[in-house]
């Protein structure tokens, strides 16, 4: 690639979007360069979800191997030093797993255990930040059945409207997130919804996690069939915000309303989401391949990354199908769940990885 001249790049900086170049090759635009942060060793698929302990930078990494059809997934869950170093892993079986969350106070990083994909039930689950390979794995609470929210009406410009009907799905508990005062919030991609747990850390393992918004916006009809996805707060917790990954949405919920709003629309395959301390939302676009930052619009104002091949080692170069971002300083660490969902054969370039990555970018203006 042409090295861009400095004016160039100081206009295009001021203009909200930049190209930088790795040292592989890879472009990406936006002003972050994408690098591989590390590759899963062998055998081990699909990382989805990702979590950092802050204290000390280690960075969590579950996977969400469903199988291929005739073997049960595989899978685990992966602890990394900050500079990339395998520490430990934990076993989890043929049950896949989706959002990883960390709590920072009592030192626990917490699963969403997606039982109801191998007929095990779908449950909150906690390990110890400093796990091995024998840690006790506790329970915290069993996500209940609930069904499908009501029918969602979408009205159309020519006066009309649609009417979309949900099914009564599985639980699929997403991803996780704390408030302040240390109660969980999880979300339920399929069934529209987002539990809360009070205070996991004095009823576990039996705690209840309650309904806390139930609403269409939440489900999906649409590509990935996922609704409501990653889940965050806002710095002052006026607002939850979610992904809803079929939509290509984020959401917005009033706490004390418990009302459901569109804060931007046309982000494709918004998935994980975080907020940096500029109080940018950065939004994992699994489709696009790429992770793009809202203000506080909802407008986007910087994207970063793009797929740039399959490397002779089999792992993705740069972001294929990001799944969950995770911020530690001035970087962010992305998961490339590289999984192919179409039933075609050929038509997607997952089907060609056969080595997993979890890739780190630093973000501009940090």
């Amino acid at each position: 690639m042409k090295k861009l001249l400095p004016a160039v790049i100081s206009l295009l900086l001021l203009g909200g979007l930049a190209w930088a170049s790795d040292e592989d090759g890879s472009n990406n635009a936006g002003g972050g360069v994408v690098r591989n942060f590390v590759t899963l060793p062998d055998g081990v698929r699909l990382p989805e979800g990702i979590a950092a302990n802050p204290a000390n930078g280690d960075i969590y990494v579950g996977t969400f191997d469903t199988g291929d059809g005739v073997n049960p997934g595989k899978n685990k869950l992966l602890r990394y030093s900050r500079d990339g170093r395998l520490e430990a892993e934990r076993d989890f079986g043929a049950t896949p797993l989706l959002g990883l969350e960390f709590d920072r106070t009592h030192r626990k990083v917490y699963i969403t255990n997606v039982g109801d994909f191998v007929g095990t039930g779908s449950k909150i689950q906690r390990i110890a930040a400093d796990f091995n390979g024998t840690t006790a794995i506790e329970d915290v609470a069993v996500i209940p059945a609930i069904g499908a929210p009501i029918a969602r009406r979408v009205d159309n410009p020519d006066g009309s409207f649609d009417t979309i009907t949900f099914g009564d799905n599985a639980r699929v508990p997403n991803a996780l997130t704390f408030d302040r005062a240390g109660n969980l919030y999880v979300s339920d991609s399929f069934q529209g919804a987002i539990f809360r747990i009070a205070n996991p850390n004095a009823c576990a393992p039996s705690c209840v996690a309650q309904m806390w918004a139930h609403d269409p916006l939440l489900a999906t009809a649409g590509f990935p069939p996922f609704g409501a996805n990653g889940l965050v707060f806002n710095a002052d917790e006026s607002a939850l915000f979610i992904a809803n990954t079929g939509d290509d949405r984020i959401l917005k919920v009033d706490p004390a309303t418990k009302v459901v709003s569109v804060f931007a629309e046309s982000i494709n395959g918004a998935d994980g989401i975080v907020f940096d301390r500029l109080g940018r939302l950065w939004v994992a676009a699994n489709q696009n391949d790429e992770v793009v930052a809202l203000n506080a619009n909802g407008r986007v104002v910087a994207r970063l990354g793009s797929f740039e091949g399959i490397g002779r080692d089999g792992a993705p170069r740069g972001l294929l199908f990001p799944a969950s971002p995770v911020i530690v300083g001035d970087e962010m660490f992305i998961t490339n769940l590289a999984i192919a969902l179409t039933p075609a054969v050929g038509d997607e370039p997952e089907e060609d990885v056969t080595r997993w990555t979890v890739s780190r970018i630093k973000l501009p203006g940090l």
